[in-house]
């Protein structure tokens, strides 16, 4: 029977801030815990980043099983360098992903994000999704967390899910 669950997940053809082209494939063998946002965001962002850092090392060794991504939703004035600029010294567990918009559109519709684009006088915001996806060793989707969540709440999430889904457990 085919399931009636959507999928979230899948192909993308992206350049890390170091300036590499990655695909999921990439990841392989690791779980990935993936975040939309961008560099200029006021509040979420930062919140869920430093809330996510936090968490993995509250996994202590366990977190050396999963790739932190931070795939941008504005590729406009997130280029590699500003990925890395933002993520070395504030998160330097993630790796950010940037492409062309086509490349973050894929992205956005593989992981069923929403972002848009909100021009407001001689400046924007995205609005966007604030969801963190943890994504099995395959690329497969395992669960999503909500910004709600607590350090605590989420690394004990993330241990419960790795053990439940790491291959072979």
């Amino acid at each position: 029977m085919a399931s009636t669950r959507a999928r979230v997940g899948g192909h993308f053809e992206l350049t890390d801030h170091l300036g590499a082209r990655v695909t999921p494939g990439t990841y392989h063998g690791r779980f990935t815990l993936v975040f939309f946002g961008f560099t200029h965001c006021g509040q979420i962002c930062p919140a869920v980043l430093s809330r996510n850092s936090r968490a993995l090392d509250l996994l202590g060794p366990a977190a050396d099983e999963i790739r932190a991504l931070y795939i941008t939703v504005d590729p406009d004035r997130d280029s590699p360098e500003v990925l890395a600029a933002y993520l070395r010294d504030r998160y330097p567990r993630y790796t950010g992903l940037t492409g062309t918009a086509e490349e973050i559109e894929a992205a956005k519709r593989a992981y069923r994000v929403f972002a848009r684009r909100a021009d407001e006088l001689d400046d924007y915001t995205v609005p966007h999704t604030s969801f963190t996806f943890l994504m099995n060793p395959d690329g497969d989707y395992v669960t999503h967390y909500t910004e709600t969540l607590t350090a605590e709440e989420l690394a004990d999430g993330l241990a419960h899910d790795i053990e439940r889904h790491r291959p072979g457990g």
